[in-house]
């Protein structure tokens, strides 16, 4: 490989990283162009988006309905007004789980 290709190459990669990080940062959005959130507490079993625990592979494996541990993507500013079964509403952290 000549210098150029090297330093084309190199640019490319850098490139490609940028953006990569960029991307990780920047909040969720919606379809719809709102800002999305993570609630904690309040998917349905198997329905989570992620973080359901240890063990898991992630998305969709919550076991039980509420799982505190695992979260759903929501529409931002709504997590707290979703209310669980026992009387509770969803969380930006984990929470305990509960049994319906």
């Amino acid at each position: 490989m000549t210098s150029r290709t090297n330093t084309a190459s190199a640019l490319l990669v850098a490139s490609a990283m940028t953006a990569a990080l960029s991307f990780a940062a920047a909040p969720a959005m919606a379809d719809d162009g709102a800002e999305m959130e993570k609630c904690y507490g309040v998917s349905l079993a198997g329905k989570n988006d992620c973080a359901a625990g240890a063990g898991t592979s992630c998305a969709g494996t919550s076991t039980t309905d509420y799982q505190g541990n695992a979260w759903s993507l929501v529409e931002a500013g709504t997590c707290a007004g979703i209310e669980r079964p026992d009387g509770t509403h969803g969380s930006l952290e984990e929470t305990s789980d509960i049994a319906t």
